[in-house]
């Protein structure tokens, strides 16, 4: 969400992968004790947020995660859902024409405060209450994923894993607003994780095409100092807490 301080050595490459992309994503992750007053200055009101419910799959290690695979499914307040099997760090020339084709796939850059991910994602449709069936046990996880899910999965899981031998890390909780800041023309999207030991994560976020990034970078990063937003504080990873939390009740 703001400019970040990348070493010179590593500004070429984030150019390069900017280029190469599909979507370039700022993000900037909000301490909790300032969860509050972000909100007001914002005007976020949280009575317009969506209601969401993530789970992840994993082995009780995160063998997936040490491997730069992350294997998602997602329940949406009216019934939707969606799953997603994501690879990163991914280099996007490396990826195959056919794979860049493929429906439901897609790259994009994650820039945040002082670093930046490029990832591979093939996305699939489901609903919510067979994302639940499969959380309480009562349906296989390979049975949430598509045909095309499943081979980007094969291919770059670790030791031959399999899907239906991974285990269900979550469900997390999670309220998503899309809004439209005042006095800032841009949309942007705030997502509060409310993790079960209650600690909490907001990240704001918007998105941009790769060459203005820098420039709407660095337009969010004075439009959240004017309204007193932190904007240099310690950066957390919502995937990776998660992840870290709910391994640590799998393993005890």
């Amino acid at each position: 969400m703001t400019t970040p301080t990348i070493p010179d050595d590593r500004l070429a490459e984030l150019m390069n992968l900017m280029k190469a992309s599909d979507s370039v994503e700022l993000k900037l992750t909000v301490p909790d004790s300032d969860i509050r007053s972000t909100g007001g200055s914002l005007g976020i009101d949280p009575l317009d947020a969506q209601i969401r419910q993530v789970a992840f799959f994993d082995t009780p290690d995160l063998s997936l995660n040490q491997a730069g695979v992350v294997v998602r499914a997602r329940r949406i307040q009216g019934g939707a859902g969606d799953t997603v099997v994501k690879l990163r760090p991914v280099t996007p020339d490396q990826l195959s024409p056919e794979l860049r084709r493929s429906p439901g796939f897609g790259v994009e850059v994650d820039a945040m405060p002082g670093g930046f991910v490029c990832s591979a994602s093939m996305k699939g449709t489901s609903t919510a209450t067979d994302v639940r069936r499969v959380v309480l046990g009562k349906a296989k996880i390979r049975s949430l994923f598509s045909k095309k899910q499943r081979a980007f999965f094969k291919e770059n899981s670790p030791g031959g894993v399999k899907l239906n031998d991974l285990s269900i890390l979550g469900p997390i909780n999670i309220l998503k607003l899309k809004f439209n800041p005042e006095g800032f023309d841009r949309k942007m999207v705030a997502e509060l994780w409310l993790y079960p030991d209650g600690s909490r994560i907001l990240e704001l976020s918007t998105k941009c095409g790769s060459t203005e990034a820098f420039q709407v970078a660095a337009e969010t990063r004075a439009y959240l100092t004017e309204r007193g937003v932190d904007v240099s504080g310690e950066q957390q990873t919502k995937t990776k807490t998660a992840l870290e939390y709910f391994s640590s009740l799998l393993q005890s």
